[in-house]
């Protein structure tokens, strides 16, 4: 059978996935979980598999780091499906009430989406999540994982898909494995409401660039930790070395540091030192090499070159003279997704809020915060750094849409043109 075949079944499936009560979806949620925790050691052995053939290909260290599923990856995962069981419903909530005139009210309810196709490199904890959001959330879901976790994502899938067996209607769930597949998925717009692709900037573009499925996702993690003339030195290193260091493979670990004039003197050289320590490599302009010692010729950066995500343990480093200019910087070289200033000052604090253009703007904490798990989603399908929809870490209220409900006792609408009845407009309790 065809990917579009799969997917119009899927299709045909998907308003009796809408409609199954909150209970079911998470016996089914549940179910997976135990099923999870039962089969740890055949996930480990199918990862390993994945893993040496990643040594064997030459694969980078920042990607071999995202690709590797342990026990503490299971554990994240499976504390993530209890978080979501945990969670109100996102089905069926009323978001609007509205006497129109006597007898016609308008009701605004919330429902899943409907199909959602989700392609996703590296990182086989994310083809778990990802399944479990689309449950939890009534959703329909075809899974496609990148080759290098092909081991890892065939055992995962079985055993998500037996869990549900018997529980969720047939045909809710589908993996798609060849990579011929993901164009044929791509032209699966009378069927596929939403795609959501997680991977580098040049996998998301592509996506994008051949496909009429609305796209939901974001192409880079360029994030900023930006120390004010304000900074507490105390809480500044390490919220810094956290957002750098922590987990460098990921799309919300900062790339760029930028560090006040008035402060750059005192800060620098304890920073450099502290993250040459935990093996940073750093890179900056002619300005910020002056000050560091460990910026090496060839690690003099242009322009340009602030726009690079590294995924891996080099930072960039630049001097600002304002609030202000760190704004600037963020929103021309960064790309909307986490950035954070790391000061005492109320006032500084609130312009960077107010100027700085992405999903999420942090005052002294960690960029690494941005995660659908730590803000309390359960997990997350990815991070939208766009502003149609969803923004931010895309937990079960980014899964939903909603419709309009339009309850009646025989009235038309040539009553209203005519002038003999009028509206009345009346919000009512939700």
């Amino acid at each position: 059978m065809s990917i579009r075949e799969h997917v119009m079944k899927m299709k045909e499936a998907s308003p009796a996935m809408a409609s199954l009560p909150s209970e079911v979806r998470n016996a089914a949620l549940r179910s997976v979980q135990e099923a999870l925790s039962a089969h740890r050691e055949e996930i480990f052995a199918a990862n390993r598999e994945d893993l040496k053939k990643a040594e064997e290909t030459g694969i980078s260290a920042a990607v071999v780091k995202r690709l590797r599923f342990d026990e503490h990856k299971l554990a994240d995962v499976l504390a993530g499906i209890d978080g979501l069981i945990g969670l109100e419903d996102p089905v069926g909530r009323v978001t609007l009430r509205r006497e129109l005139d006597e007898g016609l009210t308008l009701v605004r309810v919330t429902c899943p989406i409907g199909v959602i196709g989700i392609i996703f490199e590296a990182r086989p904890d994310a083809l778990v999540q990802i399944s479990s959001l689309c449950i939890k959330s009534g959703n329909c879901a075809v899974l496609k994982g990148g080759k290098e976790t092909a081991s890892t994502n065939t055992v995962l899938f079985r055993l998500i898909l037996d869990a549900v067996s018997g529980i969720l209607p047939d045909h809710c769930l589908l993996q798609a494995s060849a990579h011929s597949e993901v164009d044929e998925l791509l032209g699966c717009d009378d069927c596929v409401d939403l795609l959501i692709p997680r991977g580098s900037n040049r996998f998301v573009r592509y996506i994008m660039d051949h496909t009429r499925i609305p796209v939901m996702g974001h192409s880079d993690g360029v994030c900023h930790t930006y120390i004010d003339e304000d900074a507490d030195f105390e809480k500044a290193i390490p919220i810094l070395l956290d957002a750098k260091t922590q987990y460098t493979a990921a799309c919300n670990s900062t790339e760029t540091l930028l560090v006040h004039r008035a402060i750059a003197e005192r800060f620098l050289p304890a920073a450099a030192a502290r993250l040459s320590e935990a093996g940073v490599r750093l890179r900056g302009n002619a300005e910020a090499a002056a000050l560091i010692p460990q910026i090496r010729k060839d690690d003099i950066m242009q322009e340009e070159d602030f726009s690079t995500e590294y995924l891996d343990l080099v930072l960039s480093v630049r001097l600002v003279g304002s609030v202000e200019e760190a704004a600037v910087h963020i929103n021309r070289f960064g790309s909307h997704h986490t950035d954070a200033i790391i000061t005492e000052n109320k006032e500084h604090a609130e312009t960077f809020l107010r100027l700085v253009d992405s999903a999420g703007v942090y005052v002294n904490c960690s960029t690494r915060f941005a995660d659908g798990f730590r803000y309390g989603f359960g997990a997350e399908v990815g991070i939208s750094t766009g502003k149609l929809h969803a923004r931010g870490p895309v937990g079960l209220d980014g899964l939903v849409t909603y419709k309009y409900r339009l309850y009646g006792s025989g009235q038309i609408v040539g009553d209203y043109a005519s002038g003999k009845k009028q509206f009345h407009f009346r919000d009512l309790p939700v």
